[in-house]
């Protein structure tokens, strides 16, 4: 993965991406994996004088002179020797003022900032909007942007969709960016929309169906989410998945069970059956999906291991396998 090249290289990168994408959950998740620490810093809340930190009296011996001289402590926000290795992430950079963006030079090439210095181990790395995209920022003066390894970040529906999975979304919302993958990401800077989808907003989504809204205000919270056209698709699907069979009674009776024909309905129900996938339910599920037609089949198998990796393990999944090797290779 790139940041994780630029990490190790210690060489600072600026991620641009559209507003809601995901830069800063994509920089803690390379962090944990890492093992390092992030610390986040607004560079549009700061002051220029504010990375420079305050200045103090200090008396030095030098000649056997007790001269006073002005240092300077730097913020506690930077980090400090013997914290351990990690990333210092200027979110909104390009948001910043120009002076702001400035005091950043040194900070970034050198790895200091006047009597401060980097610790080892800690890499800087930074984010924002693209000017295209119409969101507010600051035109990235030349010197600053040469300093940094640029890279664009881009949507991907299986990073989404493993993301959402390990995070809780709710289920009708992963079937639902099944159905329409294109509504994972519509942002238009054209149209000035204050609502627009974005994974951002579909995690909003999810956590407003948790709170389980009276139906009457459903409809205006997902609209005030995601906008008018994706949330009167998501409503539509929505009254399909609501109708959905039992899963445990399609556990139960998986060579009799309804299979659907819209196929709305079928990555709903693929998406509800792979949450119930364990060592126990992979054998009916197996069975199950192999009445599906085969993309589906293969759709609830490998939904079904990212839900329980341990299900690699049973006999069911080693009969389905081996039928199906041709699609696996």
């Amino acid at each position: 993965m790139s940041l994780e090249t630029l990490i190790t290289i210690r060489q600072p990168g600026f991620l641009w991406g559209s507003p809601g994408v995901g830069k800063s959950e994509v920089v803690a998740q390379v962090a944990r994996k890492l093992g390092l620490e992030v610390i986040d810093v607004r560079a549009v809340l700061l002051d220029p004088v504010d990375l420079r930190g305050l200045p103090h009296i200090s008396e030095t011996h030098e000649g056997g002179n007790g001269d006073k001289r002005a240092q300077w402590c730097p913020p506690g926000f930077l980090p400090r020797q013997g914290q351990g290795g990690g990333i210092l992430f200027l979110d909104e950079l390009n948001v910043a003022p120009p002076l702001v963006q400035g005091a950043c030079y040194q900070l970034i090439l050198d790895r200091q900032l006047g009597e401060y210095r980097l610790p080892e181990g800690w890499t800087i790395l930074a984010a924002g909007n693209r000017e295209t995209d119409r969101a507010v920022t600051h035109r990235m003066p030349s010197a600053l942007a040469n300093r940094l390894v640029h890279l664009d970040f881009e949507v991907d529906l299986e990073d989404w969709i493993s993301w959402a999975m390990n995070n809780d979304i709710q289920a009708s919302v992963i079937a639902f960016i099944r159905f329409r993958p294109n509504l994972l990401q519509a942002f238009d800077p054209q149209k000035g929309e204050k609502a627009f989808p974005s994974p951002r907003s579909w995690e909003f989504v999810s956590r407003i169906l948790a709170a389980k809204p009276d139906p009457d205000v459903e409809y205006d919270l997902i609209s005030g989410t995601v906008g008018e056209g994706a949330a009167a698709e998501f409503i539509g699907f929505m009254r399909i998945y609501r109708d959905l069979p039992d899963p445990d009674a399609v556990l139960m009776s998986p060579d009799t069970a309804e299979v659907p024909e819209a196929p709305a309905t079928m990555y709903a129900v693929c998406e509800v059956l792979a949450r119930k996938a364990s060592q126990e339910t992979m054998n009916p599920i197996v069975r199950y999906a192999n009445r599906l037609p085969a993309e589906f089949g293969v759709l609830l198998i490998r939904n079904s291991v990212k839900n329980d990796t341990a299900v690699v393990d049973t006999p069911a999944f080693d009969d389905w396998a081996r039928t199906h090797c041709e699609i696996l290779i």
